[in-house]
């Protein structure tokens, strides 16, 4: 008997990208309620067990593991085909969380509060609470809050900062739905759905948070443009700061 051996293989290719698939639960987040409760119940599991996750922000996509976990730190590393030696950006649930985790106490009265929660990603001198072997040859942090509901309730549920990077690999574009980082699906503990994110034809949309250099008293320095550079800079300018361009560049994506 002949068989149709262009239909079996195809049938096979089908079987063999829905197992890898099975490897990784997607999850909805929801928008409120019990369905995001419960998203946020079954991520904060999966972190606080080690696991690296998929989540939405008020950006891109993002991978995130807890910022406290050195062993899930180096497995974050390695999901991403990330450089050891480039540092890990983090996000907290609440904006005086990052006084908790960075030394903030230089800023302007009110300076994080009309940035965050928001499209951006501060630097500042790392606290001695923070993990050693996060980012160990950085002096600095990037600490952000986005302005997204999961995220944040994930971040207080958890009690830890996340360490946060985008879900894509190294040197690939960033992701604003969860089918763009497929190749991913297996190393993860799970992908929480957020939906679509911005504008998938714009390639603005994909250039994640505005990165800005807080650590010299007085002075900014923009890192990374990323989606909202300007209206950044209109807030630090009225809070009285000033450009400093020669800060030693920090790489966060």
């Amino acid at each position: 008997m002949n068989v149709p051996t262009a239909g079996v293989t195809n049938i096979g290719f089908r079987l063999s990208r829905m197992a890898k698939m099975r490897l990784s639960t997607v999850v909805p987040v929801g928008e409120s309620g019990k369905a995001q409760a419960t998203a946020v119940d079954m991520a904060s599991r999966l972190l606080m067990e080690g696991n690296i996750i998929a989540l939405p922000t008020d950006t891109i996509y993002g991978l995130a593991a807890c910022a406290q976990n050195t062993t899930a730190v180096r497995k974050l590393y390695g999901v991403k085909g990330r450089d050891s030696a480039k540092p890990l950006a983090m996000c907290v649930g609440e904006v005086e969380d990052v006084r908790l985790w960075s030394k903030a106490d230089i800023l302007p009265d009110g300076l994080l509060k009309a940035l965050l929660p928001g499209p951006v990603t501060v630097i500042l001198e790392r606290s001695p609470l923070l993990n050693r072997e996060l980012n160990p040859n950085c002096s600095k942090v990037g600490i952000r809050v986005p302005d997204h509901p999961f995220v944040r309730k994930l971040a207080q549920n958890v009690s830890s900062p996340l360490a946060l990077t985008s879900a894509n690999l190294s040197n690939e574009p960033s992701s604003l739905n969860v089918r763009e980082f497929e190749n991913l699906w297996p190393q993860l503990g799970a992908v929480f759905d957020g939906g679509s994110l911005g504008n998938a034809q714009s390639t603005s949309s994909r250039a994640g948070s505005t990165v800005v250099d807080l650590s010299n008293e007085g002075k900014y320095h923009i890192v990374r443009n990323g989606i909202a550079p300007l209206h950044t800079v209109e807030i630090l300018h009225q809070f009285g700061l000033e450009p400093f361009c020669n800060l030693q560049n920090t790489t966060i994506q």
